[in-house]
């Protein structure tokens, strides 16, 4: 004879440790969909401060670029986005092209350096080009002294998608530290100028740099984010109470 399956339901006992797992994997995901939720909120918060900051200094008077004592004090939140001017003699043979795409197509952001009077040097972004503009003849710039004024900009690190390669001269961020060692500038600043764009300059970046296009944008998706965290908390807890009532049904009925 074949023995037949047991038809019978499970024991209360092992009901009650379902319910008992399920509370446990209940309570555990609600903690982390709340934290989640919760750090979303105090990114929010952090994000508005921050934009507030920066569209405090964007507005603010013209200050002298900081100089070499003052560099290793700077920060990104306390500092970028200043409105800031320096003089100094530019190098224009050290110039280094990095990638860029704007509303004019993809080109580069011309990077030189300038050598500031005070001592010290910083990269000052010129503005972006076509690829044509590096074909075309480009006349000896004037030798001496300039005066630049422009946004402060922090240095950018490199991302793990995109990687500067200094021994073929692609560039795809703005290193202020990783150009200067490419071209040997020795001490430079922690920053870059953002050259804003002044009366009479060029509108055409196939036959010179076109200053002023930094682009001052922080999205903030993180209430959204906060919002799509606790409904899944909630979620969670009715769901929960949904299953421990069918198992306590399932029980009652047996």
């Amino acid at each position: 004879m074949t023995a037949q399956p047991s038809t019978q339901p499970p024991s209360p006992p092992r009901r009650t440790a379902r319910i008992i797992v399920l509370c446990v994997l209940a309570a555990v995901l609600f903690a982390v969909f709340c934290s989640l939720g919760a750090w979303q909120v105090q990114r929010r918060a952090w994000k508005l401060e921050l934009i507030s900051q920066v569209d405090q200094r964007v507005h603010q008077p013209v200050v002298p670029a900081p100089l070499p004592a003052q560099w290793p004090s700077l920060s990104r939140g306390g500092d970028e986005y200043r409105h800031v001017q320096a003089r100094g003699t530019p190098r224009h043979d050290q110039e280094t092209l990095v990638q860029a795409t704007t509303d004019y197509g993809s080109g580069y952001w011309v990077m030189t350096p300038l050598q500031l009077s005070d001592g010290g040097t910083v990269l000052i972004n010129r503005g972006f080009v076509l690829p044509a503009w590096r074909k075309r003849p480009h006349p000896d710039p004037a030798a001496g002294e300039i005066s630049v004024a422009g946004l402060l900009r922090m240095s950018e690190p490199e991302t793990f998608l995109r990687t500067n390669d200094p021994a073929r001269n692609i560039w795809y961020s703005r290193d202020t530290g990783a150009i200067a060692a490419a071209r040997g500038l020795g001490d430079v600043a922690p920053y870059f100028i953002d050259v804003e764009k002044g009366p009479g300059q060029a509108s055409d970046p196939a036959v010179a740099p076109i200053p002023g296009l930094t682009v001052i944008d922080f999205p903030n998706n993180h209430l959204s984010y906060a919002i799509t965290w606790f409904a899944l908390a909630a979620m969670v807890i009715v769901g929960a109470v949904i299953a421990i009532r069918v198992e306590r049904r399932g029980r009652d009925d047996t």
